[in-house]
């Protein structure tokens, strides 16, 4: 949830044009973390949520540990960490949280996530300390609301998930990638179809409400044959939700002409997926994210709208004027350096924010625009004016009408699969949702592609 397999790079206003290519990065929030900058003076979180509603909270934890770093991966994340690491990381939790609930005025929590890194890195014993600390400190009842937890093969297992089931988690995701054990070395994913196919069984057996799996496509040697290999695997453990992502990580010898035809072949294979999931059933709710029928996400949470609170090394925290984090890196040096410094802060040092964003009215009403239009139903109208005052063609006339004219985006657009016009309804066509990783980009305000650009990656 806080991490992607291709950061965008600060994109041209004509992004979505021909000659841009489709996948330029995925944007699951706005602004990106490349955009943040060292706050000076760091604000106190009291003064930050002051005037900030408090009663539609997400809360996320971040647990920044894997048992190995795949080839396409830019998490914030650390490998081999020791145990008395992961103690004191946990130490560290309980201090960050003690300090953030110390600001926050009556919280009232309607859905939470652990991701990572990969949460069951920690073992049974320390997700239940992790547990506990969110229900005791934060005061949030885990079994009353939606819960996510992140998994992998490795560490699905039989006690670890008992630990997940018994505090009331609703969602188990876990990242199998490819169910061709070739594709999953290429993509350095050292694990074997059998140790997945265990893995599975487990989660099954402990019964969660929704088992949701990642297959990624564009893995080299992948082709429509082995993709509808990975497809129809997944599919026979019928999965509640299922996330495509297509990789991020260009061949090393994928140079000039070759890039070109590599967006090409991971296009057909997002269509190839698309249409094989629809005709199984599914519904397409993004890009990326498929659905059986009658599942839906928390429903009092509003990702346009409402707070998210953050705890953890590489969490962020987002208010209505302030997105905040720690510091942010993906080389494996710098995080190691980060986390370490991370556990030796004191409780003082979390109760301010130290990295972010300032969003000013235009950025607000972008990260609207964005949040909604790259979901498969689109913006709604009659939310956008009441929050922002006028319509989204006011805001954003000359932008929409380009995607418009391209074939991307439908005006007084019908709900997704359904028939009768919406007046003002803004929703991508079919091939608008295709290119969500171009258009999502080339929305980007000038201020937040500036900083990204100036960004220095480490």
């Amino acid at each position: 949830m806080d991490g992607e397999r291709g950061a965008p790079a600060p994109p041209p206003p004509d992004a979505v044009s021909p000659e841009a290519g489709p996948y330029q990065g995925y944007v699951y929030a706005y602004p990106h973390k490349t955009a943040y900058r060292p706050l000076d003076p760091r604000p106190p979180l009291a003064e930050v949520w002051a005037r900030e509603p408090v009663d539609h909270l997400f809360l996320y934890l971040h647990i920044p540990f894997c048992e190995m770093r795949c080839g396409f991966c830019n998490l914030f994340t650390r490998t081999g960490a020791p145990e008395e690491l992961v103690d004191a990381y946990l130490g560290a939790l309980e201090r960050q949280a003690s300090a953030v609930r110390g600001a926050l005025n009556g919280p009232r929590f309607v859905a939470a996530a652990v991701g990572g890194g990969t949460p069951t890195y920690l073992k049974a014993a320390e997700l239940t300390r992790m547990f506990d600390l969110a229900e005791q400190i934060m005061g949030i009842d885990l079994r009353a609301v939606p819960m996510a937890v992140e998994t992998s093969p490795a560490t699905a297992t039989a006690d670890r998930l008992a630990v997940l089931a018994e505090r009331g988690t609703t969602r188990v995701s876990i990242g199998v990638q490819s169910f061709v054990d070739a594709e999953a070395r290429a993509a350095v994913r050292p694990q074997r179809r059998q140790e997945v196919e265990t893995a599975l069984g487990r989660i099954r057996e402990a019964g969660f409400e929704t088992l949701n799996l990642d297959l990624i496509y564009g893995i080299d040697g992948q082709t429509e044959a082995s993709w509808r290999y990975s497809l129809d695997a997944a599919l026979a453990w019928k999965p509640e939700e299922i996330y495509l992502y297509p990789l991020y990580v260009r061949p090393l010898t994928g140079l000039g002409r070759r890039a070109r035809d590599w967006d090409d072949h991971r296009l057909t294979l997002y269509r190839q997926g698309r249409d094989h999931l629809l005709a199984a059933g599914y519904e397409q709710i993004s890009m990326r994210m498929f659905r059986l029928p009658g599942r839906s996400s928390p429903a009092e949470y509003s990702c346009q709208s409402d707070g998210m609170v953050g705890l953890g090394c590489g969490a962020r925290s987002y208010t209505s004027h302030l997105h905040y984090s720690h510091e942010y890196a993906v080389g494996a040096g710098q995080v190691r350096a980060i986390i370490d410094d991370y556990v030796r802060l004191a409780s003082e040092e979390f109760a301010v924010a130290n990295v972010g964003f300032r969003l000013d009215e235009e950025d607000r009403r972008r990260r609207h625009l964005i949040q909604s239009l790259l979901q498969a139903d689109g913006l709604d109208p009659a939310a956008y004016r009441a929050r922002f005052g006028a319509g989204a063609e006011a805001h954003f006339g000359e932008e929409l009408e380009r995607l418009t004219a391209g074939g991307l985006l439908e005006r007084d657009a019908p709900p997704p699969g359904g028939e009768g016009a919406r007046p003002g309804w803004l929703r991508l066509t079919a091939e608008g949702l295709a290119r969500s990783d171009a258009i999502g980009p080339a929305l980007f305000s000038g201020r937040v592609r500036a900083l990204m650009a100036r960004y220095e990656e480490r």
